[in-house]
């Protein structure tokens, strides 16, 4: 399937083009058994939390509901210790990229179609992820949901991409990530939009579907037109 009309390409950061479970595995032999229980709760109360402060009106930014999350986690594990928390916490803002990530996004930017970050991160966190990565002078502009005071999947997220990059078509947007309910949300609000399969993971029981569900991120230039 190929998607026409597009006149930018807008990603997910974390999970699609950064590795959330990098920290954890940098970190896994002195975490021993409980590393990737550890890595996966950290994430799910990351995304709980964002959802929970937006339905209470609460709103406070990705990091501060990342070391929340984070300091349950740890709890949870019986691992309270300031200094691994401090230390995990600094490794959240030096994220692996995946390795399809800079295929993808030099492809893209060789073809001269504009290319962005849309996140719930703070702009601070968004800049050190792709600095240290080496993905920032792949990348047009870094969205960050701070401009809005609200978390994905609230559609003025999503909207904000469209005021940011000067584009009035919302399916001219063509948006990429591999969080089920982050694709399909975008979907229902009129992007054309393509899911990572990176973790296998079925639809959600929500409004909207992706155009196209991919392995990796280097199959997004095929598809794109």
């Amino acid at each position: 399937m190929n998607f026409a009309g597009i006149e930018a390409c807008v990603f997910d950061a974390y999970g699609t083009l950064f590795d959330v479970h990098s920290p954890v595995a940098r970190l896994a032999e002195r975490l021993g058994g409980t590393a990737a229980q550890l890595s996966k709760l950290w994430r799910q109360k990351q995304l709980e939390y964002t959802w929970l402060r937006s339905l209470m009106g609460r709103h406070a930014d990705f990091w501060q509901v990342t070391g929340d999350a984070l300091d349950y986690s740890l709890k949870f594990h019986g691992l309270s210790v300031p200094e691994l928390r401090e230390e995990l916490m600094q490794l959240y803002l030096q994220l692996d990229a995946y390795p399809d990530a800079r295929i993808c996004l030099e492809s893209l930017k060789a073809r001269q179609l504009p290319t962005a970050i849309l996140s719930n991160g703070t702009p601070d966190m968004l800049e050190k992820a792709a600095g240290s990565t080496g993905l920032t002078g792949h990348l047009d502009e870094i969205i960050s949901v701070e401009e809005v005071g609200i978390f994905k999947p609230d559609p003025r997220v999503y909207a904000r991409a469209l005021h940011r990059l000067g584009i009035e078509r919302a399916s001219a947007i063509f948006f990429v990530s591999a969080n089920p309910w982050d694709a399909q949300a975008a979907a229902c609000f009129g992007f054309q939009v393509a899911r990572i399969d990176r973790f296998e993971l079925p639809d959600e029981h929500i409004p909207g579907r992706p155009g196209v569900l991919l392995k990796s991120l280097a199959q997004v230039p095929e598809v794109v037109s």
